[in-house]
């Protein structure tokens, strides 16, 4: 039986157009831009990105009216607690890499890879989490010592919320990951958590300038 000419590609112009309406893109349009459910995450993360700037802020506006030495002396952070968090702060920002690793994986379609990084990203990012808890019950000091102590507390506290929130994330898209082939919406799902923990590193990064570098 013939075609007419431009029969199959106006059948498959339909296929994709079909599957578009339905909200399942094939998999090669997904590649190589945000999809909207991303494209959603980064917009909350620009009003959590206000939500820390408002605590930035308010850090070096308390610290700009402190007429003595910064931190005050009743909230020591010695060099071993700067090295301390240094060392996590470097396995936070390699667990970024992992995760970025694990999303290539996804989109190229190494599914069992991918699931081998995101462990991975998980593990890295549940031991910054540890540290910070045990670092918190080691300091010399408590949230109700000073302006410095208080908002300590606060600003480690608040990311390690964020932290803990992107480890559920991880733990949820493993399970999801499970069997031979993954549904129409696990790239995007993909893409948005992993957006998600690049924030994350990089908020934490400013936090540990501002808390232990700049004294």
């Amino acid at each position: 039986m013939c075609h007419q000419p431009g029969a199959w590609s106006r059948k498959s112009a339909v296929v994709q157009a079909i599957s578009i309406d339905r909200g399942v893109e094939p998999a090669g349009l997904q590649r190589g831009r945000p999809s909207l459910l991303a494209v959603g995450t980064i917009v909350w993360l620009g009003s959590e990105l206000m939500f820390f700037s408002g605590l930035f802020a308010s850090y070096f506006t308390i610290r700009a009216h402190n007429v003595g030495i910064w931190p005050p002396p009743s909230t020591p952070l010695g060099f071993k607690d700067t090295v301390q968090s240094g060392a996590f702060t470097w396995v936070l920002l390699m667990s970024s890499v992992t995760m970025q690793k694990a999303y290539w994986n996804e989109e190229h379609g190494l599914r069992r890879a991918a699931r081998w990084w995101v462990a991975l990203s998980l593990a890295m990012g549940g031991a910054f989490l540890a540290n910070q808890i045990v670092e918190w019950f080691s300091l010399g000091f408590t949230p109700h010592a000073n302006a410095f102590a208080s908002l300590f507390f606060l600003m480690t506290g608040l990311h390690g919320l964020h932290v803990t929130i992107g480890l559920v994330a991880m733990a949820g898209l493993l399970g999801r990951m499970v069997g031979p082939g993954g549904d129409p919406g696990e790239l995007p799902v993909f893409q948005s958590i992993t957006f998600y923990w690049h924030f994350v590193d990089v908020v934490w990064i400013a936090l540990y300038a501002c808390l232990f570098l700049l004294k």
